[in-house]
Formats: C-alpha cells, structure tokens, sequence
C-alpha cells in the first residue's frame, strides 16, 4: 500500500510562526476545520522498567508556551512510568491531512487547583469512573468494573465527586516540536522546533 503526499504546499521555514505554540494553534485550527475526528487525540510514549517503550492514545486537554496538559490516573501504567522516567513523547497523527506533529519533553505533574479546576468540568458519569477504575490493573472480568462502579455512585449519591487523590494533570514541558509534513516521493517537510538555553532553534531535518 502505498500513497503519494501531494495536500500542501512545501512547508518553508519563512512560513512558519515565530513561536511552536502559534504554528502548533495555526494546525491545530487546520485539523479541526479539516474534520478530523478528535484532533486533540496524541498517543503518548513513555518508558518503563528495563527500558521497555509503551504507547497509548490519550486527549489534550490543554497547551500553551509551558506545555502540552493531559490527565490521567497516577497509579496507570503511564502513570508509574512516567514517575520512573519523567519524560515523554507525543505524537498528534493527522494522517487524513498528511501531517504529524512530534513533541519531546520531561514532565510535569500540574498544580492540584488546576486538575480539581478540570476535573469538576468532567460529566458526572467519567468522574465516577476515575473513582471506579483501577487503571491499568488486571480485573477479573467486566462485572468488577460494573461493581466498582456501582459502589462509588453509593458512596457519593448525589453530592459533590472530588478528583480522586490518585489522579491528575500532567504537562509535557517540550524539548522540541516537529512539525512534520508529507511530500511527493517521500521527501516530506520535517522543521522543528529546538529548544537552545533560553531560545529556540529551528532546524530542518532530513525525511
């Protein structure tokens, strides 16, 4: 299977913002006039014990000049490694638009204010669910999610739910934005963003 990237025009380095968080805001503008569904989607990696990689998709839920935000359960596996090893890379996949973005960076846990802040945003329904699932761990079929469930609606009836003390906000603090864009005979647009000290450097790379 093989496909010809000929969407865009070449991706030059007199047309990029002066900023990764503007040109990172431009794209996303693009994927979501474009349709795609849930541009905010990222897969996340991370690196574990014995330094074996895992994967994952996850949602944005928020970016500016500090970092890319997503939350999550502390305890999930993605969680315990990235307390093993706080560092991580994100990859945006706008496929249907020939476009990538790749971010590296070490990371963060956000401000408990701002994940209580999120979390209260949350419909009632995934903030009984933080409280119910034991991410990552093995369950012994679908009827214990069902009974964690249930038991947590009980606990909290119809009062407030608080974001569990086990889970958060975490910010990946980027070392280096790519933004990555197909060409015809595979010779796609790589420019990206470097952190240098207190700057950034913009530098292109070979497809």
């Amino acid at each position: 299977m093989r496909r010809d990237y000929t969407e865009w025009p070449p991706l030059l380095e007199t047309g990029l913002a002066a900023t990764w968080t503007s040109q990172f805001a431009a794209w996303f503008a693009d994927a979501t006039a474009f349709g795609l569904p849930e541009p905010n989607a990222m897969i996340v990696a991370t690196v574990g014990e014995g330094a074996r990689p895992s994967a994952r998709t996850v949602l944005l839920k928020g970016y500016d000049e500090n970092g890319f935000v997503f939350f999550t359960n502390y305890e999930s596996r993605k969680g315990t490694e990235l307390a093993l090893h706080p560092y991580a890379s994100l990859v945006f996949p706008w496929f249907p638009m020939q476009r990538q973005v790749i971010v590296a960076g070490p990371v963060e846990r956000v401000a408990r204010e701002e994940t209580e802040e999120y979390f209260a945003s949350r419909p009632r329904g995934s903030r009984l669910g933080a409280w119910a699932s034991p991410q990552s761990r093995v369950l012994p079929g679908p009827e214990a999610l069902e009974e964690g469930l249930a038991a947590v609606a009980e606990r909290f009836g119809d009062g407030p739910v608080p974001a569990p003390p086990h889970w958060g906000g975490l910010r990946v603090r980027p070392d280096s934005v790519e933004f990555w864009q197909g060409r015809s005979s595979r010779l796609h647009d790589r420019l990206r963003y470097r952190r240098d000290g207190r700057d950034w450097a913009v530098e292109r790379l070979a497809p």
